[in-house]
């Protein structure tokens, strides 16, 4: 589904991501494990478009899209969630969740609109309970749920998340990835996923690529690179307890 060829990229003289090459397959999920400050935040950017390429190629379901606009990708089926939750504060759930249809408004009108909003609900109940609280009141939980549910609102095929278990409770953090794995098996989506908590991330992907200073150092099933002693010690420390016992 999405194929990455030696794509560069920098911020400003920096530069972030060296001959980046990765692939993807369809309904497969993909963990980018690494430091901060490894480039995989970059990498998504990159991805969506929200960060300039300069030299490789993106390819998504077989066509080139490395210089295609961020709106176009849009339409084409990929949805970033960003790191941090950047949601509309000052608007309620239900608001946001509207801001995060406006293709499904534009294609199929508001009636197409409100029931996808009822399908987001049905995935997120918390939300529901929600609907007319201001999206800046949220707990940390409830505002990552609100960030998924928007990008979900798009009905992209690939999902790319950036952290999603930032600053939240382990009891959180279980509950998102259930609802994402349930996601997976319902909806064949396919999944980029940058994570913090390494060990979460490999236990939820079915391969992995770890990054290290803008290149991709290695590639493996999620169980091998569990098992990877080098990986073991330099992402899978004691503080990274595991969530799913």
């Amino acid at each position: 589904m999405l194929r990455i060829q030696n794509i560069n990229s920098y911020y400003g003289l920096a530069h972030v991501l060296k001959n980046v090459s990765l692939h993807i397959n369809r309904g497969e999920t993909v963990t980018l494990i690494g430091a901060n400050g490894a480039g995989k935040t970059t990498l998504l950017r990159s991805i969506s478009g929200l960060q300039a390429i300069r030299g490789g190629k993106v390819f998504f379901e077989g066509k080139e899209i490395t210089q295609v606009p961020v709106e176009k990708k849009v339409h084409m089926g990929i949805a970033q969630v960003p790191e941090g939750r950047q949601i509309f504060w000052p608007m309620t759930v239900f608001e946001n969740l509207e801001m995060g249809g406006f293709l499904v408004y534009k294609m199929h009108g508001r009636r197409q609109l409100i029931a996808t909003i009822e399908e987001m609900f049905d995935v997120f109940p918390v939300l529901r309970n929600r609907r007319k609280q201001y999206a800046g009141s949220l707990s940390g939980g409830e505002q990552q749920m609100l960030a998924i549910a928007m990008a979900l609102m798009l009905r992209p095929r690939l999902l790319l998340l950036d952290e999603p278990s930032m600053g939240l409770a382990p009891l959180i953090v279980r509950e998102i990835f259930q609802i994402l794995g349930r996601l997976k098996k319902e909806n064949d989506l396919t999944v980029l996923l940058v994570e913090q908590n390494a060990r979460v991330a490999l236990n939820f992907a079915d391969r992995g690529y770890v990054m290290e200073t803008g290149r991709i150092i290695l590639e493996d099933s999620a169980s091998a690179l569990l098992a990877n002693q080098e990986v073991k010690r330099a992402y899978l420390g004691r503080d990274q307890k595991e969530i799913w016992e």
